[in-house]
């Protein structure tokens, strides 16, 4: 059996704007993974549940041309037959990549050839990936096969990045909601939300920039103008994305580097799941979220840092 592990993904800024082309930054979630496995003689529900979607999966590819080409799909449903499953600890609705890592193991596991070109690789994931949304970029599971940070520019240019890319006074953390969030309908509501032209306007002129800005900041590692756009991102998403913020944590959203010592953002599609969140001092951090009755998983880039 293939040992190979497929680890979860965090979207640090891009997720929505890219779906319009632009920029996406992505690290990989060392802590969450997926393998490929056979369910032995003493089965669980997870295992039988995973099975179970792995044939609905197959379904879903076998009627299009594109998937029979591209992939060995008989080996695939004579292996669900066998008891194949995709062991995983990536929480489902936690925008952390759930179906991002199982279109990558599909693809890694029964590709009769490689799509070198990383653009129509994300593409072909896109439309694997739209079994389970109503529209997907490709980004994540393009993030679950390549297991390293990468930014992807106007949907054309592909940089894949170091792994301790982020600067050493910048801490990146989740804070869990408790709430399972759904991609689809939160999906919808933005594309709905995209054909109102004073809306279109303000997301391209205004949030698309912004996200462009965090993403050049934090990777030429200017932390202090860095926290500045991302404060100006936190901000429009109330604005903007207001439905994938919940309720329970819509204050932390006006929150600021200069008053606690941290800033949030939407993690993935938002909507519950994980909230992101970047910290100067992480004791500080620490220290209010456990006042406030949060844990927080810290997490870097670097799988020795897990």
């Amino acid at each position: 059996m293939d040992s190979k592990s497929y680890y979860g993904k965090i979207i640090l800024f891009g997720e929505y704007s890219a779906i319009f082309g632009s920029p996406a930054l992505l690290i990989p979630y060392y802590p969450a993974s997926a393998q490929w496995d056979f369910m032995s003689d003493t089965t669980t529900k997870e295992s039988v549940d995973s099975n179970k979607n792995l044939n609905k999966f197959y379904k879903y590819l076998s009627n299009k041309d594109l998937f029979i080409e591209q992939l060995d799909l008989k080996q695939f449903i004579s292996e669900i037959g066998q008891g194949l499953y995709f062991r995983s600890n990536i929480p489902n609705g936690y925008g952390v990549g759930s179906s991002g890592a199982l279109v990558a193991g599909v693809y890694e596991r029964y590709r009769k050839s490689d799509i070198t070109d990383p653009i129509n690789l994300k593409q072909f994931f896109a439309e694997m990936e739209n079994c389970f949304h109503n529209s997907s970029s490709g980004i994540d599971p393009l993030q679950c096969y390549y297991r390293q940070p990468y930014v992807i520019s106007d949907n054309k240019k592909i940089q894949l990045l170091e792994s301790d890319f982020i600067p050493d006074d910048i801490h990146i953390f989740l804070i869990d909601t408790k709430i399972k969030s759904k991609t689809g309908p939160l999906v919808a509501y933005f594309k709905k939300q995209m054909t109102n032209r004073q809306y279109l306007e303000t997301f391209n002129q205004v949030y698309v920039p912004c996200v462009t800005n965090c993403i050049k900041t934090l990777i030429n590692r200017h932390t202090e103008s860095f926290f500045d756009y991302l404060a100006k991102l936190s901000q429009l998403q109330t604005e903007l994305l207001r439905p994938m913020i919940p309720d329970k944590v819509i204050d932390f959203f006006t929150v600021t580097v200069a008053s606690e010592h941290f800033q949030v953002k939407i993690c993935g599609s938002g909507g519950g799941g994980y909230i992101l969140g970047f910290a100067n001092d992480k004791i500080s951090v620490e220290e209010f979220m456990k006042q406030k009755g949060y844990d927080i998983l810290w997490i870097r880039s670097e799988i020795n840092d897990v």
